[in-house]
């Protein structure tokens, strides 16, 4: 269904039992809600959330910027080398509101948040910022920012900006399943078969590289934010690969170092997705983390 939420439309889907304890779930960068498994959902469901999954702007079914233009990406990545202030379309706080506004939108006052990737980045301002609205907090395979952290390989970061060679579904898929090759768990590989039929079903909902890039520009702008989780003061929890070749492990390290209290799962043989193998894990870690909470 679509909402409007901070003056935009947002595609929001809302599962489990109304008087459920609402989870709210961000994707990542160019990621659709539907990248959180229905599995991982049902596994949530039957512990007691009301889960809610969300398209930020720009992806999915959501509100789009595309009149805003496509950034250039090689010339906002040399300005980030020379520490030169970037001017994204929106920011990574813009998207914390938005957030915010579904929860608004849905009536709901508090609510445990759970973000991945550049989804974590969202749900650190939204617990910084908004307190108050947040009972708990599970942040995976994220990161603060921070430059002295290490970084990608040039490999890997080639597979991130790459793009397919045309447009249509076929060759689409072909480059997704290229690039889950190189940042994919090493010790969970999926079945090619689902893996396949899983990404034709996302491209199939929307495929919007355009917004990929606006996103991916204010994730660069958005820069270190060590301070702003020091005052995160919700019952937080960091997931984290030791084989992510994306975010590597150690920046998990250091944002659970970050937050006060946060407790950290580092997840042996894990990269940058979310294995069918590891869903229960991920699910009993959330209701742990959220078990913390008071109220």
């Amino acid at each position: 269904m679509q909402i409007v939420a901070n003056g935009l439309r947002i595609e929001v889907d809302d599962q489990g039992p109304v008087g459920g304890d609402p989870l709210l779930l961000i994707m990542g960068l160019g990621m659709q809600l539907s990248a959180w498994p229905q599995a991982l959902v049902d596994q949530l469901v039957a512990l007691g959330f009301r889960v809610i999954r969300m398209d930020n702007r720009d992806a999915g079914l959501s509100q789009g910027f595309d009149d805003a233009g496509v950034p250039n990406l090689a010339w906002a990545g040399l300005k980030y080398g020379l520490r030169l202030p970037l001017q994204p379309v929106y920011t990574i706080a813009d998207m914390a509101a938005d957030a915010l506004g579904v929860l608004d939108a849905l009536g709901i006052a508090r609510a445990h948040v759970c973000g991945a990737s550049m989804g974590g980045m969202v749900a650190q301002h939204l617990a910084a910022r908004q307190p108050a609205r947040c009972k708990s907090l599970t942040l995976m395979m994220t990161t603060t920012g921070a430059r002295h952290l290490p970084q990608p390989s040039l490999r890997v970061r080639a597979a991130l900006l790459s793009r397919p060679a045309a447009a249509h579904p076929e060759a689409v898929v072909a480059h997704l399943e290229g690039l889950l090759s190189v940042i994919g768990s090493p010790a969970y590989r999926p079945d090619p078969a689902q893996l396949r039929q899983r990404l034709h079903t996302q491209v199939a909902r929307a495929w919007r590289p355009q917004g990929t890039a606006r996103q991916l520009l204010a994730v660069a702008a958005d820069g270190d934010r060590s301070a702003l989780v020091a005052g995160i003061r919700v019952p937080s929890c960091v997931i984290h690969g030791d084989a992510d070749p994306l975010i590597p492990v150690a920046a998990g390290r250091d944002l659970a170092t970050r937050i006060p209290g946060a407790l950290q799962d580092i997840v042996p043989g894990m990269g940058h997705d979310l294995p069918d193998a590891l869903l229960s894990r991920f699910a009993q870690t959330v209701l742990r983390n959220a078990a913390r909470a008071k109220g």
